[in-house]
């Protein structure tokens, strides 16, 4: 930058710079401010959990797959979690008693009995937030549901009615937890 004098004195030549000097101080500021493109090294970025999650039922899904149970029998139905990348939920049961397990429950239909889930066992994991290690669910986590039909010969499709209660985190810290609601469909034959 070359200040030019308008005879003025050294207050001319600051406010003919003046433009100059902010130009320079904003392009400067903007090369600092860290929103740089990375460049493909060939090493695989890690993913990262989303910025602005706010609740456990923007990073966990729950889905279902249809049961078949003969009259007077028993079947078991598959819930599973899907938990984004960068998260974990916490296992069944939980590490300690002050920490919000997963829970999955059912209501019975008229012609179908409802058991108590059955939990795969937690990861140990270690967190940032926590001084020893939790056990957690992370990624694709499946749940069994026992399933009895009533003995009565009596033929039917019905939807039950299935609530997953988690809390998500991530490596540094606990969301909201949140029930989500979905159904699953069984016939008894």
């Amino acid at each position: 930058m070359r200040l030019i004098s308008s005879g003025r004195g050294m207050k001319g030549m600051f406010i003919k710079s003046l433009p100059c000097l902010c130009l320079f101080i904003a392009v400067a500021l903007n090369g600092c401010s860290g929103n740089h493109q990375q460049v493909n090294s060939g090493v695989p970025a890690k993913s990262s959990p989303p910025t602005q999650v706010s609740t456990s039922a923007e990073v966990v899904k729950v889905r279902t797959t249809g049961v078949t149970i003969p009259s007077g029998g028993e079947a078991t139905a598959t819930v599973t979690l899907s938990i984004s990348s960068g998260f974990h939920v916490n296992a069944n049961p939980a590490t300690f008693s002050y920490l919000i397990p997963t829970e999955v429950t059912a209501e019975n239909a008229e012609e179908i009995n409802v058991d108590k889930a059955v939990y795969p066992a937690g990861r140990m994991e270690t967190f940032q937030f926590a001084d020893q290690p939790l056990a957690v669910y992370e990624g694709e986590t499946q749940i069994k549901l026992p399933l009895r039909a009533k003995a009565n010969g009596a033929k039917v499709s019905t939807s039950l009615p299935i609530k997953v209660r988690v809390q998500a985190c991530d490596n540094e810290q606990c969301f909201p937890p949140a029930t989500l609601n979905t159904t699953l469909a069984a016939d008894v034959k």
